[in-house]
């Protein structure tokens, strides 16, 4: 779009405008959107979209505007406000402070906000195997079996599924977002707590699910998992961050940890820490692959 078309198509005054000219050269600095000239017949400029807008407009199949939503949503944002008064309460997260609930009883109890998550959810989960699909397909390769851990609506296990079709995929989560959601041949979803009972397959699939909790949680979620899988050929594969001050993104993973305090008890975690919870929960051995630019492949072993 033209910059004067943009301008004269809201209904703002020339004060607003010149605040629209700054917030788009902000916007061009973020590499939100670069600035271009229209033609070689004039001088005027326009801006176009960058691969990082791209990914945020609504009919992308692979948009992440959800996501975005997701995370900038009032309820998501507001306790980063109380920070210096959660340091000195009782409170685990500066979420249960400021709500008086914990982030997961919240949204239990809150449809809009858990219909929020959850298509937050959805979004990153769609980008994250599309590209897992492409590069490290292997990993699902040999497999019968595998139950996708707190999986949501099962935008992964269809996936996974619709790429290997002799491979049964359980999709496990809460009743607050499994209930009424229809499976197939191949894809069925169960109601539970991670925390009780995980369902028996050749394969148990976290994706982004463990940075959420607490080194003692993600034990007691491993050892679930690790009684679930054969101990002879059963393995884990954890899609999740690892912390690494040598990474280029290296300040997304710290916001990222930020995020994670703001409304969880967990973390994002280093490949140390990674390894202390992997053999306190009794594996032996792990493979690192990296997938995305934020998140690797963990292939854990008994």
């Amino acid at each position: 779009m033209k910059l004067s078309e943009l301008v004269h198509s809201l209904p703002i005054n020339k004060s607003k405008s010149q605040c629209l000219y700054r917030l788009m050269r902000t916007l061009i600095h973020s590499k939100l959107f670069i600035s271009a000239k229209i033609s070689d017949e004039n001088e005027e400029e326009g801006y176009w979209l960058t691969p990082s807008s791209q990914i945020l407009l609504k009919d992308n199949p692979m948009s992440m505007a959800p996501f975005v939503l997701g995370v900038s949503d009032p309820i998501m944002i507001d306790p980063l406000r109380r920070i210096s008064e959660w340091f000195q309460s009782e409170s685990a997260t500066p979420f249960a402070f400021t709500h008086g609930k914990e982030f997961w009883e919240y949204v239990g109890q809150e449809p809009r906000l858990n219909n929020l998550f959850n298509e937050a959810m959805v979004s990153d989960s769609m980008l994250v195997i599309s590209v897992v699909m492409k590069k490290c397909k292997q990993v699902f390769e040999g497999l019968i079996s595998i139950v996708d851990v707190a999986g949501g609506k099962g935008v992964v296990g269809k996936a996974i599924v619709d790429a290997y079709p002799g491979l049964k995929c359980t999709v496990l989560d809460l009743p607050n977002v499994v209930d009424g959601l229809e499976g197939g041949e191949n894809l069925v979803y169960a109601s539970g707590n991670m925390f009780d009972f995980i369902p028996s397959a050749d394969a148990i699939l976290l994706k982004w699910i463990l940075h959420n909790w607490s080194d003692e949680e993600c034990v007691k979620i491993l050892k679930k998992c690790k009684e679930a899988i054969p101990s002879d050929k059963g393995k884990l594969i954890i899609i999740d961050m690892i912390l690494d001050d040598q990474h280029e993104a290296f300040e997304t993973q710290l916001f990222f940890d930020m995020v994670m305090m703001n409304l969880f008890r967990g973390k994002e975690r280093t490949e140390k820490e990674w390894a202390k919870i992997f053999s306190e929960s009794g594996f032996t051995t792990y493979k690192i692959t990296p997938v995305l630019e934020l998140r690797s492949i963990i292939e854990v072993f008994p």
